[in-house]
């Protein structure tokens, strides 16, 4: 944590807020939202389930138009999706007509690079999650673990300044899961990005966040912050760990009676 203290903001959510209207009125999901992350910090968005945590990651990359507010990210206000914030998702979402190779390029085929350019890219981002030799592989072809190192490969391929990452593990087992973690943990160590990972899994939470946003029940709004200090890799029965992870499961509790 220590080396992302001195350096800038790079994103600055103010005031979001989201209502949705349906047949039964006006539902408020998120109210009033404030969050500044800085460059290169893997901060970790913790809430209970149904809390609106995938609508606020929605609102922060331009998936969603929040009803008030505005988040800047790099110097720009969000009005929408951008190449420069990338997204992985709880389900991967993959083309399943495409292969690793294709998958992974999408984005810089789609943006008009050339070939020998994002063929390139794109075997540096696959060799990075470890797929190496699985280029030519249909996601019907891959396990659920290999699956989502495509769809990390994927959004790092864009290159993106800010990397969104909504409960990409959720419906892995226990062992694949831990996996990924730590793979998750060893791509952003060696490819700084900006990180926001969703997740209602307190250990996922404590194991890899620089920094730990609680949001309350909805209408979701931030609870508690906590800066996690302790040095990487942690150790899930470390007793600093065991108390972090208690300590911010007891405010959850309260916050959900």
């Amino acid at each position: 944590m220590e080396q992302v203290r001195d350096l800038k903001n790079i994103i600055e959510c103010t005031g979001i807020s989201k209502e949705f209207i349906n047949e039964r009125g006006t539902t408020r999901v998120v109210d009033h939202f404030d969050l500044k992350v800085k460059e290169n910090e893997f901060v970790v968005i913790f809430g209970p389930g149904q809390c609106g945590k995938t609508t606020l990651l929605n609102l922060l990359s331009g998936l969603e138009t929040p009803t008030t507010g505005e988040t800047v990210i790099n110097g720009k206000k969000v009005t929408g999706p951008d190449p420069e914030r990338g997204f992985v998702y709880q389900t991967t979402a993959l083309f399943p007509w495409l292969t690793v190779m294709g998958n992974v390029s999408f984005g810089p085929r789609v943006q008009g690079m050339k070939k020998a350019e994002w063929e390139k890219r794109a075997n540096k981002y696959i060799k990075l999650v470890g797929l190496e030799g699985f280029e030519k592989s249909f996601p019907n072809q891959l396990s659920g673990g290999m699956r989502q190192r495509v769809g990390i490969a994927r959004a790092y391929c864009n290159e993106p300044k800010v990397l969104f990452l909504d409960e990409p593990f959720g419906h892995l087992d226990a062992q694949t899961r831990y996996l990924m973690q730590e793979e998750i943990l060893r791509i952003w160590e060696q490819e700084k990005r900006t990180v926001l990972f969703v997740t209602n899994n307190i250990e996922e939470a404590v194991y890899l966040a620089d920094r730990i946003i609680v949001l309350s029940n909805c209408p979701t709004h931030v609870k508690a912050e906590y800066v996690i200090d302790m040095p990487r890799p942690r150790n899930y029965v470390d007793p600093e760990f065991l108390r972090l992870r208690s300590e911010i499961t007891g405010l959850l509790d309260k916050n959900m009676e």
